[in-house]
């Protein structure tokens, strides 16, 4: 009897072996004729080893030591009783040599019935396992894919040793045993497929880690089209994150935002806009607004940009520890300097309608420039959604929090924008940044 457990794909493998009358998951029954074969060949001098691996045995699965005890053991018997001798030995039996026991004794009772509770175990945690278990907390059940839980089945064939149990398992899993079987006959397959995940897994973190774990799949897909020339599907791309547990670090919903929006009581101009960001027109959609950020331990600070709705460049921003009207005449200022005073003739500036918006002298300064003013309805974020959507992604990707000095906060700002403008691919621009994507619609 070898020592190994056969696992069911192994067993399905030795069938297939002429040489082979007969396998379980303990044990191999050899063909007499082969029998005779090996010992006739070990004769002639060769050893166990190469007669077996000559007959298509995989050594490493039927045990190093195996072919050696066989062919003591069938010698002995030729030695004895010759061919007729290897033709009758245990027919149809394990090819053990060893007599079986009629009854079974004290110790060998107690294995049985702690085979038995092994089995209940794992009948039991398998039901657990496929079918989903709750968390406290977690309204979702994590429920196994087939491969799961076929891996799980598995397991439990070689952990408790446990014979003539898989249709049962497969039936408990809610897995066919045809499927099981397919499975484990893909082997091969899947250990490839690993290897291949490994190679692109360690590209994938790479950008991964130094995008300081504050990107997707889709930032992940452009990144490696433009800076590494490797073509690879999001889809891929987002079932090797979770395969290997990349989680991007995303902001918390922040429900009092809207809630705030909501209670904005001035509205002193028409959404004219009307949610049609991209017109296809450089600097003709202008989107601006405020948000906060918080740093060095508490201290507040206000960033104010502007953004083009057909190209997402931010156009103009500027940084302030003050809400009061300075912060979007700078704003608005350098907004002009960064088109050269060369507006489109149908610019609209849209915003919310906070209260810098809706102001007299604000809406002087727009009207002077030639630019038609554009609100959101009130209470609705939706339709300022470019430029809620950039302030998202800079919180999600600058580490401000961390920075002990408005200098220093300044300097993190000006680099972030550098870098979203002319580095960051971006998937509804056909996977170009920013600038790229305004010298094509100049170009057309």
């Amino acid at each position: 009897m070898s020592k190994n457990l056969f696992t069911e794909y192994q067993i399905k493998e030795l069938e297939k072996n002429p040489n082979v009358s007969r396998v379980s998951n303990r044990s191999i029954s050899y063909d007499p004729d082969f029998k005779i074969k090996a010992v006739k060949e070990y004769q002639k001098g060769k050893s166990p080893s190469q007669i077996f691996i000559e007959n298509d045995f995989n050594i490493e699965v039927i045990g190093k030591n195996q072919p050696k005890r066989c062919l003591q053991r069938w010698r002995a018997t030729f030695d004895k009783s010759g061919e007729l001798g290897l033709q009758t030995e245990r027919r149809g039996k394990a090819s053990t040599g060893r007599p079986s026991s009629k009854e079974l004794s004290v110790e060998e009772r107690l294995k049985k019935a702690e085979a038995k509770i092994k089995f209940l175990e794992a009948e039991n945690g398998l039901l657990k396992k496929a079918r989903g278990t709750r968390e406290a907390g977690v309204e979702e059940k994590t429920i196994l894919t087939p491969s799961e839980k076929f891996e799980l089945i598995e397991y439990i064939l070689r952990q408790h040793q446990l014979k003539n149990t898989v249709s049962y398992l497969c039936e408990l899993a809610g897995v066919s045993r045809s499927g099981y079987y397919a499975w484990l006959k893909a082997a091969s397959i899947r250990e490839q497929r690993d290897f291949d995940d490994e190679a692109d897994y360690e590209l994938i973190y790479s950008i991964f880690k130094q995008k300081k774990e504050k990107v997707g799949a889709l930032p992940i897909k452009m990144i490696l089209e433009n800076d590494y020339f490797v073509v690879m599907n999001h889809k891929k791309i987002r079932r090797l994150m979770r395969k290997y547990g990349l989680i991007a670090k995303v902001r918390n919903a922040n429900p009092y935002k809207k809630m705030s929006k909501a209670t904005q009581e001035h509205k002193t101009c028409p959404n004219i806009l009307k949610r049609k960001f991209n017109q296809e027109e450089p600097g003709k959609v202008l989107l601006t607004d405020i948000t906060y950020l918080y740093y060095a331990n508490g201290q507040k600070a206000y960033l104010s940009c502007v953004k083009d709705g057909s190209t997402n460049e931010i156009l103009a921003h500027y940084l302030s520890t003050s809400l009061k009207m300075n912060i979007v005449y700078k704003t608005l200022g350098r907004l002009k300097e960064a088109v050269q005073n060369q507006f489109h003739p149908e610019a609209i500036l849209h915003s919310d309608q906070g209260f810098h918006y809706t102001h007299p002298l604000f809406q002087k300064r727009v009207k002077k420039l030639n630019i038609t003013q554009s609100m959101s309805r009130k209470g609705n974020c939706w339709d300022n959604a470019p430029m809620e959507s950039f302030f998202g992604h800079f919180k999600d990707e600058v580490d401000y929090k961390e920075c002990n000095s408005f200098i220093e906060l300044k300097q993190m700002v000006d680099s972030y924008i550098e870098e979203y403008n002319n580095h960051r691919y971006q998937w509804g621009l056909q996977k170009m940044t920013p600038v790229q994507y305004r010298g094509r619609l100049l170009a057309a």
